[in-house]
């Protein structure tokens, strides 16, 4: 496969991979990351036409990187326009060196700076700085050392070194920095002792595809564990079954592949429709699982979530909004809208929803706890009563939004599935009441705001206002309206279908089952204008119904249908 790419013809024997080191770029858009990779490498991961078409990177593009002694990386392109940020976090997740690109005649530039706190957040320390362009700055005049002045203050300690990648200037004096470094973080890698290879694969996907004669491919970084041809793997957050037919690594077929690795597995016993980017392969045992919820620890310097509600958090090459609960002592519980597929240890990047901004990193602490009343103390800190008494008593025996939308973990959804699952946003709470009274701990009853607020939402009906809409209704600022929305959701008494759409639970459920049905009868698809002239919806609040099922992977979107996930097609 080129590129962590398959190709249809044969396949080439290479020897089993081991560990290796993934290289990601970042950088200002027109800063020269593309054409930077093709003088190091020779390949061009513009692979798009649209890119091509209009000199920028959209999409992730991958090239293999041979350095001077023969050993190989993997070196990852990502796009450097502002509306990209989301595409250049999942490139920069598994990156263990970072390679800066900054234009001699532009200098550092503002995705040159969240560039830089992406992969601080993402603890990525090791890199080194290119200087583009350095053959349109002219000679004697000054600008090619208070460009690298500047670098130097922002990326303390990092090699720098000038390029001109039309010319081929400087270009082997890098590789070879490059290869240096590697060497450095491995063996530093190897003192710390243990390494991924030993740990259950995880591989997150950032690309799917089919190829005529072969079936399924998936494409991603292989972040820990080490993947055989033949072996049984789990596709999350569906569970779905799958086997490794084959797998190759830049072109190269091979038996096993170790972690740190551009990879490309072709899979049988799943449909190209079945998998999607974010989605992630692991192995059957790994204890992996679908979470709503993440304790986490905020690295140094990303004080600023705590001052949002709500957020994006980014893990893998997936992301999910969620809300912050602040624990104390720098922790948080993240809260979140779509389910994410974390490992203790690994890392996030949370931005700003708007205007958007990287706001910083964290550790995950827990990717699975339960509820914390906020401010109950640092997740597994040991003053006081253990970590877990600690979460155990602040659990909530009644099921909330979040955990009445998680699906079970492994499970291949079937339409049958889908409506027991729906069934459980309208009958949690009969459980919770035969609960022991010491087992419960609620969270905090909404307050006056939201209890209006509420009230509102149900006089509406199936085509509820928005929050600007109710802040001015209500003679509330927005700000308000928004927290009292939040309190609802975390309660359990509302669902947010999209960021302006807003149901109570009970109408929530009775449209998720009511479009279930509507797919079931119809064979198992259904459509925008299907349910609009069946429910008696506008185009906006069917869309946020049925993108909302998508979501949760009752439904999946095909083309312009919406077909139930293991039900009638």
């Amino acid at each position: 496969m080129a590129g962590g790419e398959t190709r249809a013809g044969g396949e080439r024997p290479g020897d089993p991979a081991g560990p290796s080191l993934t290289v990601g770029t970042a950088g200002h858009i027109d800063h020269g990351k593309t054409a930077l990779v093709r003088a190091l490498t020779g390949r061009d991961t513009d692979r798009l036409a649209e890119e091509r078409r209009r000199g920028m990177s959209i999409e992730l593009g991958y090239a293999e990187l041979e350095l001077d002694d023969g050993r190989r990386l993997s070196l990852v392109d990502v796009p450097g326009h502002e509306r990209f940020v989301r595409t250049m976090i999942a490139g920069a997740s598994g990156i263990d060196l970072f390679l800066l690109v900054v234009a001699a005649d532009d200098g550092v530039m503002p995705q040159t700076r969240e560039h830089l706190e992406v992969l601080r957040g993402l603890g990525v320390r090791d890199g080194i700085v290119a200087l583009t362009k350095v053959d349109l700055v002219e000679e004697g005049a000054g600008r090619l050392e208070a460009v690298a002045a500047e670098v130097g203050e922002l990326v303390p300690g990092a090699e720098i070194v000038s390029v001109s990648s039309p010319t081929g200037a400087g270009v082997d004096a890098l590789r070879s920095r490059i290869g240096r470094l590697a060497a450095c973080v491995d063996a530093d890698r190897g003192e710390a002792g243990g390494g991924p290879g030993d740990e259950g694969a995880v591989l997150h996907v950032d690309r799917v595809f089919s190829v005529p004669g072969h079936g399924t491919v998936v494409t991603g970084t292989l972040w820990a564990g080490t993947l055989r041809r033949g072996d049984r793997v789990l596709v999350s957050p569906g569970g779905r079954a799958a086997r490794i037919r084959s797998i190759e690594s830049h072109d190269r077929s091979l038996e096993a592949v170790g972690p740190r690795r551009r990879v490309a597995l072709n899979l049988a016993g799943v449909r190209r429709e079945d998998v999607a980017r974010g989605d992630v392969v692991t192995v059957p045992g790994s204890g992996l699982s679908p979470a709503y919820r993440l304790d986490a620890q905020l690295a140094a310097g990303a004080a600023a979530v705590l001052d949002e509600r709500r957020v994006q958090v980014h893990h893998g090459t997936r992301e999910s909004p969620a809300r912050v609960v602040d624990l104390g002592d720098g922790a948080v519980q993240l809260r979140l809208e779509h389910p994410l597929l974390a490992r203790r240890g690994d890392r996030v990047v949370i931005r700003r929803i708007a205007p958007p901004d990287t706001l910083g990193g964290a550790t995950v602490l827990d990717p699975s706890p339960p509820r914390h009343s906020r401010r109950s103390g640092t997740p597994g800190s040991s003053s006081g009563p253990s970590g877990t008494e600690t979460r155990r008593a602040s659990a909530d025996a009644t099921p909330t939004a979040d955990a009445a939308h998680a699906p079970a973990a492994h499970s291949a959804p079937t339409t049958d599935a889908a409506h027991a699952r729906l069934a459980a946003h309208s009958a949690p709470t009969a459980d919770a009441a035969h609960a022991p009274a010491a087992a419960r701990s609620a969270p905090a009853a909404p307050g006056a705001l939201a209890r209006r607020v509420l009230a509102e939402l149900e006089a509406d009906g199936e085509r509820p206002r928005t929050p600007a809409r109710l802040a001015e209704d209500l003679g509330a600022e927005r700000r308000q309206v928004e927290a009292a929305v939040g309190e609802l959701v975390d309660a359990g008494a509302a669902v947010r279908f999209k960021a302006e759409v807003v149901y109570p639970a009970a109408t929530a459920a009775r449209l998720e089952a009511a479009v279930v049905a509507l797919a079931t009868e119809a064979g198992g698809s259904t459509s925008i204008g299907e349910v609009r002239d069946a429910l008696g919806l506008s185009r906006k609040y069917a869309q946020a119904v049925l993108e909302h099922l998508d979501g949760e992977r009752v439904l999946r979107r095909d083309g312009d249908r919406h077909r139930l996930r293991g039900g009638a097609t």
